[in-house]
């Protein structure tokens, strides 16, 4: 049995060594694998290389060589394409050889190290050849490249040629130098075919670029010289003498013009038109159509602003006459109130504020006067436009505005003062009519009692009337004093006159009530005790408590009595 377990141990080991080197040989053929398949792409590389295009390229130029520097060219691309297949296709081969020893003895860290150099080895030359081999088809192409293109040119050239000769009178004297710039491209297209001929493929590149350049300039000269002489002929020229002649008039007529620098303005444009005409007759079109547009458009904006100076003036006539007016009218004011304002402190208790107000506003006044005399010397001297006169009468026109607010604050303080005292008098006309109806209602109710509280009430209602007649007699008046003069006595009066016709009328209606039960006294003895009792109130002045026993000493004996009797004292009243 123990054979047995020790036979099964010896089994498994033997199996595991074996799963271990079958695992290991796997791995192991995978990193072959992997290396090999780059190494024999690679190799796959150096073949491609090896069979570059560039010798049938260059035995094409071989065939073509017929000058000095053609030949030196030759002789320099096969120096280099030498290097290559002598010496640095061979180098990679050997490269190729030492990678693949490393691998075959599985040293595999120095083959991914003669991978990575081999990889920029050949990256190296194929760069080299590439460029060899553009350089050379730079001249095996030349004729087929360089022809397409001359057909394109020469199309060009017929078309502006056309456009040239079916609007030849635009171009007025300078149509003979285009021709003659004509002529000279056709001299070009010429040389093109002399150097063709005599496979001068160096030069061939500057020659087409020459002839193109050529035609984009004549493009230019076509497209833009009709306009530049229009322009320059005729629309600047009228402009300005419309400008000028625009100018000279408002100068007449005193407009302050000399901000715009209309004159040297106009004087360097005729000389920059004398210059784009001259160097037209060049061709020389630099920027001469945007000079000339820039011109128009500053005369056009000149014309805009002599209108918007005219309409500027206008403006400023009319606000200075505004201005002129409002401020003589404040000035006036100003002066009319200093000349009374000793009679208005007299009169009334204007306030030390009040006063340093009013002298402000008379030295504020002074100063805005100030400004708007310089204001008014910089409009005769023509030194400024009148849109910046406008702005500053504009400012000017502000600070007199709340010159003109700040007065009216004072006006209607001391109006106000006027009002009050008017007011005052009156109203103390109106107290003393009410005291005196209050009066006449006692007496025309002869009261058998008038309490004391009424006649307390009547004293100091006259006492408040004589304190506003007082009040109306200081000078100055002291408007604030009087006001509360005033509503004291009115408030005392009022109350007064309203104790009167409340006495009166609970007066009437107690003496009413008690005449009224008066016919239930026989047969009611217990009434006839209240209302006795309600008489004795009554004489002795206590009219609401009066009235109140009798009625209610009455509803007992007829409910509803109150009601009844009020009825009847509404319709006495």
């Amino acid at each position: 049995m123990d054979q047995q377990i020790i036979l099964l141990f010896i089994t498994l080991g033997i199996a595991g060594v074996i799963t271990v080197v079958v695992i290991l040989n796997i791995i192991q053929n995978k990193k072959n694998k992997k290396y090999r398949d780059q190494l024999d792409k690679l190799e796959v590389e150096k073949n491609i290389l090896d069979s570059s295009p560039v010798i049938p390229e260059l035995s094409k130029v071989e065939s073509i060589t017929k000058n000095e520097k053609l030949e030196a060219m030759y002789d320099n691309w096969s120096h280099r394409l030498n290097v290559i297949r002598t010496e640095q296709i061979p180098k990679i081969t050997d490269m190729l050889i030492e990678a693949d020893y490393s691998l075959s003895k599985m040293d595999y860290k120095s083959t991914i190290y003669k991978i990575a150099k081999l990889e920029m080895e050949i990256y190296k030359v194929r760069t080299n050849s590439e460029f060899l081999l553009n350089e050379i088809k730079e001249i095996t192409n030349s004729e087929e490249r360089n022809r397409g293109l001359i057909i394109g040119l020469k199309t060009k050239y017929r078309e502006l040629y056309e456009r040239f000769v079916n609007s030849k009178q635009e171009y007025g004297d300078i149509a003979n130098i285009i021709s003659l710039q004509f002529e000279n491209i056709a001299h070009r297209f010429e040389d093109f075919e002399t150097v063709m001929e005599q496979n001068e493929y160096t030069e061939v590149a500057a020659i087409v670029k020459n002839i193109d350049q050529m035609l984009k300039h004549m493009n230019n000269v076509i497209d833009e010289i009709p306009s530049i002489l229009l322009i320059a002929n005729s629309v600047l020229p009228k402009k300005i003498n419309e400008v000028e002649t625009e100018y000279n008039k408002m100068l007449s007529q005193n407009y302050p013009l000399d901000y715009l620098n209309v004159e040297h303005n106009v004087s360097e444009a005729k000389n920059k038109i004398k210059d784009v005409l001259e160097k037209s007759k060049v061709l020389n079109l630099q920027d001469s159509l945007l000079e000339l547009k820039v011109l128009v458009d500053y005369f056009e904006e000149l014309l805009t602003d002599f209108d918007k100076e005219k309409v500027n003036r206008h403006h400023y006539e009319d606000a200075n006459k505004i201005f002129n007016q409002k401020f003589d009218k404040i000035s006036n004011l100003m002066s009319e109130i200093f000349s009374q304002l000793d009679e208005i402190k007299n009169l009334y208790n204007l306030s030390d504020d009040d006063v340093k107000e009013l002298e402000s506003i008379r030295d504020d006044l002074t100063a805005l006067h100030d400004d708007y005399k310089v204001l008014v010397d910089h409009t005769s001297n023509n030194a400024f436009a009148f849109s910046k006169l406008t702005k500053e009468l504009e400012q000017l026109t502000i600070r007199l505005s709340k010159l003109d607010e700040r007065v009216d604050v004072i006006l209607d303080s001391i109006g106000s003062m006027k009002e009050d005292e008017i007011r005052a008098r009156q109203q103390l006309d109106e107290v003393k009519i009410i005291l005196k109806q209050s009066k006449n209602k006692i007496r025309e109710y002869n009261l058998p009692y008038i309490p004391q509280n009424y006649f307390v009430e009547l004293n100091d209602a006259q006492l408040a009337i004589k304190e506003i007649v007082k009040e109306l007699d200081k000078k100055p008046i002291t408007i604030d004093v009087l006001n509360t003069r005033v509503d004291t006595a009115r408030d005392l009066v009022l109350k007064l006159y309203t104790t009167t016709k409340e006495m009166i009328k609970t007066a009437m209606f107690a003496e009413m009530a008690i005449v009224y039960g008066n016919r239930y006294r026989s047969n009611v003895e217990e009434l006839d005790k209240y209302l006795t009792y309600a008489e004795s109130l009554f004489y002795k002045g206590e009219y609401q408590k009066s009235l109140e026993i009798s009625i209610n000493s009455l509803n007992k004996v007829e409910s509803g009595i109150y009601n009844k009797l009020l009825k009847l004292y509404s319709s006495n009243d």
